[in-house]
């Protein structure tokens, strides 16, 4: 493939990150010239043609294949050229987010031969090792990954659902977490999770029924009770979240935003988007601040307490503009069994955010205190 347009100086108006082969000979059809733009992660090998022709100064190619001559070429003219790292279960220079059947490729052969759990066994050796190169790779992933996240969720409301992993299938809180998910995508919203088992899924789960009938969800949940548990096996549990959707194709979207950092716990396949980091910081502070409706926090332990103040610090400060919505489920877990409720109430008082917070005695509640404090 050879240009037709003549080269168009760079003017900063196209997005200059390229993420797939269409857009790249989009470019090269519109501008004539590569100068200036990002590759990510795309094949070039049967592009070696353009890549001769057309200028490459001050481009650059993050893990995109191509042949030794256009690779030297695209050197010479001044680009960088960052070649695919060989023998990596993960794409550290990745344009988009992950999906479930990317993570749980090979799941037919039992979920340690997957690349979620490879990739987690990669982070446990590289971890331990205290290998620079390896700390380096998990550095550009997350990176990449939160790139890719920025650019799905552009125009989005997106809400958090938070809560514990421990939440088994074929419970009650588990059918009320999937309800909530459900209600809240209904209404036009992004469930955002940490994109885990328990309350996690289920606000997933519920998000990927919202297209559906009543009855979807119930004979989901009922399907979804033959093992409950991601433990003892893992392969069990992620092959009844699978039948599901193979049972119910075409579900409603939303985004899980898991961690290899607790990489014994799996991702969940009911979120179509799934953004995993290595960094947990990382991973944290970036789910919370791109809930821009709210955040509702279901009953949940130590993690679930750790994301209700990460949550308050921005809104106390202000720091990322008006507080957002924070709604608790659940009065005598937040304020006997985990008094976290006390001390936000002592936070957000004289503040803006103060009337920004609540407390609910049941998650049915949720949806229309989220919608109250959001005005």
């Amino acid at each position: 493939m050879h240009p037709t347009t003549p080269a168009q100086p760079f003017d900063g108006s196209h997005d200059r990150e390229i993420e797939s082969l269409a857009e790249f000979d989009e470019v090269v059809r519109d501008f004539g010239t590569l100068s200036h733009f990002r590759f990510q992660s795309v094949d070039l090998t049967d592009r070696t043609d353009v890549l001769l022709a057309l200028d490459t100064s001050a481009a650059l190619f993050l893990g995109c294949p191509m042949t030794p001559d256009a690779a030297a070429k695209a050197r010479a003219s001044g680009a960088l050229v960052f070649p695919p790292v060989p023998g990596l279960s993960f794409d550290p220079y990745r344009g988009f987010v992950y999906t479930p059947d990317e993570l749980f490729a090979s799941l037919d052969e039992g979920y340690e031969a997957t690349p979620d759990a490879r990739t987690y066994a990669w982070f446990q050796q590289t971890k331990s090792d205290g290998d620079i190169f390896g700390s380096m790779l998990r550095s550009l992933h997350d990176d990449a990954v939160s790139d890719a996240l920025d650019e799905l969720l552009v125009g989005a409301r997106v809400v958090g659902v938070m809560g514990g992993h421990a939440m088994a299938r074929g419970t009650e809180a588990y059918a009320g977490a999937a309800r909530l998910g459900r209600e809240l995508a209904r209404e036009g919203l992004m469930v955002a999770t940490g994109g885990g088992p328990g309350a996690m899924e289920a606000a997933n789960l519920g998000a990927y029924a919202a297209p559906f009938d009543g009855a979807m969800l119930t004979d989901a949940l009922r399907l979804l009770a033959k093992a409950p548990r991601f433990t003892p096996s893992v392969t069990d549990w992620a092959r009844a979240a699978f039948e599901v959707r193979a049972t119910w194709p075409g579900g409603g979207p939303s985004v899980g935003i898991p961690t290899w950092f607790y990489g014994h716990e799996p991702p969940n396949p009911f979120a179509a988007h799934l953004a995993k980091y290595f960094s947990n910081a990382t991973r944290e502070d970036g789910l919370l601040a791109r809930c821009n409706a709210g955040v509702v926090f279901l009953p949940g332990a130590a993690g679930t307490v750790q994301e209700i103040f990460d949550n308050a610090t921005p809104n106390y400060y202000e720091s990322r503009g008006e507080p957002t919505p924070m709604v608790l489920v659940d009065r005598e877990h937040w304020t006997e069994r985990l008094p976290a409720w006390p001390l936000l109430c002592s936070l957000a008082r004289e503040r803006s955010m103060e009337s920004r917070i609540a407390l609910v005695d049941r998650i049915e509640e949720a949806p229309a205190a989220l919608k109250r404090l959001a005005g």
